[in-house]
């Protein structure tokens, strides 16, 4: 709208500096350029059309974000498109990014998703003891172990040894993946008080990872969901794939959301929506957001995103913009996927708390003690340490 103004304002200035409309022999220097009456009804119509669309992305932003928003000390109460309350209000203070959550909450993977896919066994002991150090940094959620067969994923063959040898801080969540109810029933066994299923946007994904069809796997699920709400466990859940599949490439965002609602209504508390082979963008990932959150509230959703492209961290502030408060990451960038050829590891933790510290969001995490626990990890593996923050972290310390 701003160039239609600058072309009449121009149009107006050739104009006078032909001639004076209220001077005959004046100095066009000393006359402000006049509209005709047509060139003020367009000036005003591009101005009004102007306003109108800034206050319309302001409202859409809000809209997913959902709270009370005082306006010059009253309280102003507005609609969606979609007939939706929204109650206005600032999610932040100070230096932090508009329409930004103030705190996050991180799900660290790593212990699982991240050690998944390593070529060599890692001992239960440094696993048992980097899930001490992940809680000693301050994060609250942390996926332990996954109780799958070992046949298939001989590194996660240790869960039960895991689960029992954890030293359980107060207020800390130590989530596992359970595909099925043999697998769910093991891990109430070892006292998992949270259970995750996963299940995908991609039917050839979903056969190579977990063998058998999206409709297939959403009956599996449904078993352990029942069981869950029983024995009163937790239930989150995992979609797969959401921006792309190694197997036939582009993913429908429609599917993903149809998944995500799915497990949604199956009782999974929240949804953590997983680029799997990292070929996200911002831009996809703004169209995946925007199909989701027609189906389910912005405080059921999670993202999870790798990086293999480098495009996580944009990928995770895009999803905050969005109004999502609630990330995967991966200590130390571990992670890949058995079943998901070329994808690499998980966005590092390390990467993730330092652009939010940068952005004043809250985390509660320790930066330090967790970059003690990334060097801890690579050192134990013999792997390199794939987070930039800990990489630059460890050079300065080392000097």
């Amino acid at each position: 709208m701003s160039e239609i103004l600058k072309q009449i304002v121009k149009k107006s200035e050739k104009k006078c500096k032909k001639t004076c409309t209220e001077h005959d022999h004046g100095s066009p220097a000393d006359c402000k350029p006049q509209l005709s009456a047509l060139e003020q009804r367009d000036m005003m119509a591009a101005v009004a059309s102007a306003c109108r669309h800034k206050f319309s992305c302001v409202l859409s932003s809000l809209c997913r974000r959902c709270g009370p928003f005082s306006i010059d000390g009253s309280s102003q109460t507005f609609f969606c498109h979609a007939g939706t309350q929204v109650n206005l209000v600032r999610p932040y203070s100070g230096p932090s990014v508009p329409f930004l959550p103030s705190s996050v909450r991180l799900v660290e993977v790593g212990p699982r998703d991240g050690l998944q896919n390593e070529p060599m066994l890692v001992p239960t002991a440094v696993k048992v003891e980097l899930i001490h150090r992940l809680a000693e940094a301050g994060l609250k959620t942390i996926e332990a172990t996954s109780f799958v067969s070992g046949k298939w994923v001989p590194q996660m063959a240790d869960h039960s040894e895991v689960m029992a040898s954890i030293n359980r801080a107060p207020g800390v969540t130590y989530s596992v993946l359970t595909p099925n109810l043999k697998g769910f029933n093991s891990a109430i066994a070892a006292g998992a008080t949270e259970v995750a299923i996963f299940g995908a946007a991609s039917q050839s994904f979903s056969r190579k990872n977990i063998n058998c069809s999206i409709e297939e796997s959403l009956e599996r699920f449904a078993a352990v969901a029942s069981a869950a709400k029983e024995a009163g466990v937790r239930l989150r859940g995992y979609v797969s794939c959401v921006c792309g599949c190694p197997y036939e490439g582009v993913v429908d965002p429609k599917v993903v959301a149809k998944v995500s609602l799915a497990l949604y209504e199956l009782g999974c508390y929240e949804v953590s929506l997983g680029d799997t082979i990292g070929v996200g963008t911002p831009g996809s990932w703004q169209v995946v957001l925007r199909e989701v959150l027609q189906v389910l509230p912005v405080h059921a959703l999670a993202v999870h995103c790798h990086d293999t492209y480098g495009q996580a961290l944009s990928n995770i502030l895009t999803a905050l913009q969005a109004g999502v408060s609630v990330v995967d990451a991966s200590v130390a960038g571990l992670g890949g996927c058995p079943y998901a050829r070329g994808a690499s590891g998980n966005v590092a933790t390390e990467d993730v708390v330092y652009m939010l510290q940068g952005l004043s969001i809250e985390t509660g995490v320790d930066l330090h003690k967790l970059v003690q626990a990334s060097d801890f990890i690579c050192t134990a593996i013999n792997r390199p340490n794939m987070s930039k923050v800990s990489q630059a972290l460890l050079a300065s310390s080392s000097k």
